[in-house]
Order: structure tokens, then C-alpha cells, then sequence
């Protein structure tokens, strides 16, 4: 998973519509709280594009090469205070839970957090996925059926190779 900056309004759009819907929060100005979920993700965006310099300057200045990018990256993502990878989702959601928690914006909260980020999620996987990659992996697999047993396991295995492939894992 991978978050886009073109997705990101429509994420912060969709996550404030849907918990204003069942009712988790209560906002008078939606606008305002979709604007400061938006700043949440664009920051993490800028947080992101830091630690990829970083971790290319510290490939390039200690001689490594590219398979070693992907542990380097989650240390200069630790050591700047953020998540990447695998765990990226958790900590956005995280940090929208929190904005909610501090926002003026927002004016009740009447949900638990594990159920804002419940409601949340699905919202977010949906944009996050790379359409070009799963669209390759959905090629390979089209032996087997969508929701047998196997699927998850071959679709996890063919999107580890496709990411290797090209160079992404």
C-alpha cells in the first residue's frame, strides 16, 4: 500500500463523510475537518518524501546498493518518528484519531478510537492500492477464483513477487 497525493482529498473526503454518517463524530463545518484530516496526509507525504532523500544519500555515501533499501528506509523513517511500509496504515490512522482528539473542528467525538479507525480503514486500503500493481497480480491469478481459500495466499505471494520485480520491496 502506498499513499498517493492525488488520493488524499478524496481519502479525507470519504473518512469524514463516513464517520459523520454512523455517527462517530459530530462537526458543524465537515469542510473543516476533511481540510485537517487532508493536513494530516500531506504532512506525512512531505515526512515520507524526507526519509526517501535521506535513505538514498545514506545508500549513496555509504556504497550500498538498492537491496538494501527497504531496512534502511524503516530506520531513517524510525529515527524521524514515522511508519512506513507495512505499518504506514495504522500510523495514519493513528494520527487522524489524534487530530480529531485536537482538532477545533471536530465537535464530539462519540466513538472509541479502535472504532473511528475501524470505520476508517476501509477508506483508506481503497486508495492506497496501487491499481497498476494489482492489476498485474489479478493477471497472474486468474487460475484461481477470487475468495477461495488459496486467493489470499497466492494473491500475497504474486504482489511479493511483483514488487521485487520491480524493484519496490
Amino acid at each position: 500500500m502506498r499513499l498517493f497525493a492525488s488520493k488524499v482529498t478524496s481519502i479525507a473526503h470519504e473518512s469524514v463523510r463516513a464517520l459523520l454518517a454512523a455517527g462517530e463524530i459530530e462537526a458543524e463545518s465537515p469542510k473543516e475537518v476533511e481540510a485537517d484530516v487532508e493536513a494530516v496526509l500531506k504532512h506525512y507525504l512531505t515526512q515520507e518524501r524526507e526519509v526517501n532523500e535521506r535513505t538514498k544519500d545514506l545508500l549513496e555515501k555509504t556504497g550500498r546498493g538498492n537491496g538494501d533499501y527497504g531496512r534502511v528506509r524503516v530506520q531513517v523513517a524510525e529515527t524521524a518518528g514515522i511508519k512506513v511500509g507495512d505499518e504506514m496504515l495504522d500510523y495514519l490512522l493513528d494520527q487522524v484519531v489524534e487530530m480529531f482528539q485536537n482538532s477545533h473542528h471536530v465537535d464530539e467525538i462519540y466513538g472509541e478510537d479502535v472504532a473511528l479507525r475501524r470505520r476508517m480503514a476501509p477508506v483508506f486500503k481503497k486508495h492506497m492500492t496501487d491499481d497498476d500493481l494489482d492489476a498485474e497480480v489479478r493477471a497472474q491469478l486468474r487460475h484461481v477464483r477470487e475468495g477461495d481459500r488459496t486467493w489470499d495466499v497466492e494473491y500475497a505471494r504474486a504482489l511479493d513477487q511483483v514488487k521485487r520485480k520491480k524493484g519496490m520491496s
